[in-house]
Parts: C-alpha cells; structure tokens; sequence
C-alpha cells in the first residue's frame, strides 16, 4: 500500500520492538526490523489527512489533531494476549499472526473508501 499511504507510527508510549512482531510481518513480506517505538511528539509538523488510533486507551488519550480525521479501530494487544493464551511461542505466534491479518483486512478496507 506504499503507493496510496505515507504511513507514521508512533504512540502515547514508548515500547521496544518485537520480536514476534518482527517474525510475523516478514512472513508476509513486510521488514520492520529497523522500526523504533516513538512518541507522538517526535512526528513531523505537518497536516494528516488521517489519523488511526489502535489501542484501546490511545482513543482516550491520544493529542488533538487539527484539521484531520481521527478513526479509532482498536485491536488486540499481542503481547498482553500471548502473555494470557499462550504457554509456547508457538502459541504466541498465532495470536501476533491473528492480529497481523486484522490489521491488514482493515488496511484493505481504507483502500476502498
């Protein structure tokens, strides 16, 4: 979707990098192995047409944009849920995968608007 999305990350905390996030997403192709957590405030001083809140508090908690569009779609938190389902990383990766597909179904769907 590189072609109709320039894409920021960044949140209302800081967290390092997965690295079941890290596997999952190059199984389909995608290398974030050289992200960084970043705060929102470290992003660049510019208009958003859209911003997308995914955690479930970030709605709540997440600054005021001007002149953008905010839609909360909030998904699971992998690794909060493979501390509580899963007893293998096996287990655990079937959770970051589930969430991985969630998110790109979503993606999918911002494409069609």
């Amino acid at each position: 979707y590189d072609d109709l999305f320039e894409v920021y990350s960044a949140g209302i905390e800081i967290h390092g990098l997965n690295p079941l996030a890290v596997q999952v997403m190059a199984e389909v192709g995608i290398d974030i192995s050289g992200h960084y957590s970043k705060l929102v405030n470290e992003l660049p001083d510019q208009h958003f047409d859209l911003v997308v809140t995914v955690c479930g508090h970030a709605d709540e908690h997440c600054p005021f944009f001007h002149s953008t569009k905010v839609i909360h779609r909030g998904f699971d938190d992998p690794p909060k849920m493979a501390r509580e389902q899963a007893a293998l990383e096996t287990d655990a990766l079937v959770v970051y995968r589930q969430v991985r597909d969630e998110i790109q179904l979503f993606i999918k769907g911002l494409t069609l608007l």
